[in-house]
């Protein structure tokens, strides 16, 4: 995937995900340091947009609730044991299907538990 291409996947999907999840406005959209996220042409579309975007210390996968949902997925998809493309993307398909909303949501909680208390250390060390 390249800029241009994730830059077309937000300009389909971001604006009507937050819409059917009922977001309130004021939200603050999260992707990590990839380089087609820090694309000088992806950080201008945003602001174009009126995106907010969270910064995002590098090297932070600890902190970004995605990564630890893709394990869940690999986890899932590896005991399946797909033995080509056609049988891996079904797999994927089915088992991010099962995997139920609580779990996303528990990662959400989690990071903001890990935001709050990095606002707390930054107190006392300043």
């Amino acid at each position: 995937m390249n800029g241009a291409m994730y830059r077309e996947i937000l300009s389909e999907n971001l604006l009507p995900s937050a819409r059917a999840l009922k977001i309130k406005r004021g939200w603050v959209f999260q992707h990590d340091n990839d380089p087609k996220h820090t694309a000088r042409a992806t950080k201008e579309w945003l602001r174009k947009k009126h995106f907010k975007v969270l910064e995002w210390p590098s090297q932070s996968p600890d902190l970004n609730p995605i990564e630890n949902l893709w394990r869940e997925l690999k986890v899932r998809v590896a005991q399946q044991q797909p033995q080509n493309i056609t049988a891996l993307e079904e797999i994927c398909m089915e088992e991010w299907a099962k995997i139920p909303a609580t779990v996303c949501e528990d990662l959400q909680k989690t990071f903001y538990l890990c935001h709050r208390q990095q606002r707390v250390y930054n107190k006392v060390l300043k």
